[in-house]
C-alpha cells in the first residue's frame, strides 16, 4: 500500500537543509514532491561537502523521493509555469527571506487567488517582522541569538559553545513537516487552505522551552544566572573506552552503588535523595568516574545492565551503523542511486503499519524531470519546446552543457 501522504502534491521551492529536509520527510511518506530550482543558481547543497559523481552527501540525504524541475521564475514564462502548477497543488513550500516571493510574483496572496485550498508554507530564519526579519541567517547565528549556545556551554557565565550539528536547521524541517501534515488534516475537515509561517528562531525557542528555560518560566521569579546542575558530561572513561551512564531514580542509584561496590555512597547525606544528588552532582559524578576507571568498558556495561542501570557504549559514527541495536531496528538501509552509486542512508524514522514509507527513487539531477512534469501539468510538446527556447525552463542536458564544455 502507498505511503500515508499518497495523492498529496507538494511544490518544493526551498534550498539548503531546513526546507528540503521537511519536504523529504513528506516525500518519504508518499507525497509527490516537485523540487523547483533555478537553472544557473541551483540549490547550494548540491555542491556542498563530500560528493560522488556530482551528488553531494548532503543533497542526496535531504532530497530523495523528489522530482526536479528547473524554472527561471524571473521570466514571465517561468512565473506562468509556477502559477499553473499552483492551480492543482496541495502544498507550496518556500524558505526565502520575507519580500523575495512578492518580488517574484509568487507569494501567498498571488497563489491564494489561484488556488484557495492550497497550503502555502513560508519558512524563514527570523520570521516576517522585527529588526532581524530581513537579515541573512545560518544555523550558528540562530544558535547564538536563541541562547542555545549558553545552554551547551553549561552556564550563562561559561563560554558559549555551538552544538556540533545543525540542530536549528533540522528541527525547523521537522517542525515544518508536522505543521504541513496538520494543515492538510485541517483542510480535509474544513475544505479551506491556509498560510503556515514558521521560523528557525521560533522553532528553536519553542524546542528549548521544554527543558532548558526553567529559569525564565515563573514570571517575577526569574533566575538571573542559569546554571547547569553540573559541568561534567555523563560520558565516563574506563580502562578501554568511553561509556555513558545515567541514573535518575533511587532504585537506579542503588543499582549503581552495587555495581561499582561502593555501598557507603548510599549512607552519604549528599546522595540520599534525587534533589540532594542534583545539588552535589559534581561530587557524585567525580566519584563515579574514579570508580569506572578501575575496569574495562565491557565489564562495566555488563554489570551495570545486570544492576538495572541505564548505560551504553560511546560509539563513533562508523561504529554506530554496525551496532546490533541499530541493525535490529533496520533504520540504516542501502539503496542504489542511478548516478551516485550505492548509498547508505537512514529510512524515515516513523514506521506505519499499513501505509509504509519507502524510497521510491534517489535525489534527482538538476532538471531531470522537467519535461515529464510539464507534460503532467497539461503542456503540449510544442509548448514545452517554446518554454525551453525562451529560457524559461531547462533540463539536465541543457543545465550540464557549460560543464561539459569546460
Amino acid at each position: 500500500m502507498p505511503g500515508p501522504l499518497d495523492g498529496i502534491r507538494i511544490i518544493d521551492f526551498t534550498t539548503m537543509i531546513a526546507g528540503p529536509y521537511a519536504t523529504m520527510i513528506l516525500a518519504d511518506q508518499g507525497a509527490d514532491v516537485i523540487k523547483i530550482e533555478a537553472p544557473v543558481r541551483s540549490d547550494h547543497v548540491r555542491k556542498a561537502g563530500y560528493a560522488q559523481r556530482q551528488f553531494s552527501a548532503a543533497f542526496v540525504n535531504n532530497n530523495r523521493n523528489k522530482r526536479s524541475l528547473t524554472v527561471d521564475v524571473k521570466t514571465d514564462a517561468g512565473r506562468s509555469v509556477i502559477r499553473k502548477m499552483a492551480e492543482t497543488c496541495d502544498v507550496f513550500v518556500q524558505n526565502f527571506r520575507p519580500g523575495v516571493m512578492a518580488r517574484l510574483g509568487i507569494d501567498e496572496p498571488d497563489l491564494r487567488g489561484i488556488n484557495p485550498q492550497m497550503i502555502y508554507v513560508s519558512m524563514s530564519g527570523w520570521g516576517e517582522k522585527g529588526p532581524y526579519a530581513h537579515k541573512p541567517v545560518y544555523d550558528p547565528i540562530i544558535q547564538a541569538l536563541s541562547g542555545l549556545t549558553t545552554v551547551q556551554g553549561g552556564s550563562d557565565e561559561g563560554r558559549p559553545r555551538l552544538i556540533r550539528t545543525i540542530l536549528p536547521d533540522k528541527l525547523t524541517g521537522i517542525t515544518a513537516a508536522q505543521a504541513i501534515s496538520s494543515a492538510l488534516v485541517a483542510r480535509s475537515n474544513s475544505g479551506i487552505g491556509q498560510h503556515v509561517r514558521l521560523s528557525m528562531l521560533d522553532s528553536i525557542v519553542a524546542f528549548m522551552w521544554s527543558s532548558d528555560m526553567g529559569s525564565q518560566t515563573f514570571v517575577g521569579k526569574e533566575v538571573d544566572v542559569a546554571r547547569a546542575a553540573t559541568f561534567i558530561d555523563l560520558i565516563y572513561e574506563t580502562k578501554t573506552h568511553y561509556i555513558s551512564v545515567s541514573v535518575m531514580s533511587d532504585e537506579q542509584w542503588q543499582g549503581l552503588c552495587r555495581a561499582v561496590e561502593h555501598m557507603e555512597w548510599l549512607d552519604d547525606d549528599r546522595f540520599k535523595t534525587p534533589g540532594s544528588r542534583d545539588r552535589y552532582a559534581n561530587e557524585r559524578l567525580e566519584l563515579i568516574q574514579s570508580a569506572l576507571l578501575e575496569n574495562t568498558g565491557e565489564y562495566w556495561l555488563d554489570i551495570l545492565e545486570k544492576c538495572g542501570v541505564p548505560c551504553a557504549p560511546v560509539l563513533k559514527r562508523s561504529e554506530m551503523i554496525q551496532h546490533p541495536q541499530v541493525q535490529a531496528s533496520e533504520i540504516v538501509i542501502q539503496t542504489k542511486h542511478p548516478h551516485a552509486g550505492e548509498l547508505r542512508q537512514a529510512r524515515n524514522a516513523a514506521r506505519f503499519e499499513t501505509t509504509e514509507t519507502e524510497i521510491r527513487y534517489g535525489a534527482p539531477q538538476l532538471g531531470e524531470h522537467t519535461r515529464a512534469v510539464l507534460k503532467e501539468f497539461g503542456y503540449s510538446a510544442d509548448q514545452i519546446d517554446t518554454l525551453f527556447n525562451e529560457g524559461a525552463v531547462s533540463d539536465y542536458e541543457t543545465n550540464s552543457e557549460p560543464e561539459k564544455q569546460s
